[in-house]
């Protein structure tokens, strides 16, 4: 196992699973606590949203890339990163379902795949990017 929790992109993976799923969680609890609330589900969405941004920047920063120093630039970069894959959702999925007549979920699939490789390399070549003197 240890020899498998090696490989980058292997944790990568790992983190970013354990993220959607805590996502999902913190969603639904913030969704019925606000529940009465007019909108309540988006503004669940965005606490959910900002705290598991957070949450997976400190896991990746620690865990995925192992990197130490930058911390603000690095916080900048992820973000930036996440908003691009996010972006390429928002303008994919209706074009894949609209004019490619997919079905939402395979779609949504496609395109999870798509940004998981972008966001991987993203993050390795951008947010997490350290030259020879750190």
């Amino acid at each position: 196992m240890k020899k498998f929790l090696r490989d980058e992109r292997v944790r990568f993976l790992a983190v970013g699973g354990f993220n959607t799923v805590f996502g999902f969680v913190l969603f639904a609890l913030f969704e019925r606590l606000l529940k009465n609330l007019s909108g309540g589900y988006m503004y669940a969405l965005v606490i959910a949203q900002v705290i598991s941004l957070f949450v997976a920047y400190w896991m990746h920063r620690t865990l995925t890339f192992k990197v130490k120093g930058h911390f603000w630039r690095d916080l900048f970069r992820f973000t930036m990163v996440n908003a691009v894959g996010y972006g390429i959702n928002l303008v994919a999925l209706p074009l894949f379902v609209n004019l490619l007549h997919m079905e939402p979920l395979i779609a949504q699939f496609i395109i999870l795949l798509v940004t998981t490789v972008i966001s991987y390399v993203g993050h390795k070549m951008f947010s997490f990017r350290r030259n020879q003197n750190g």
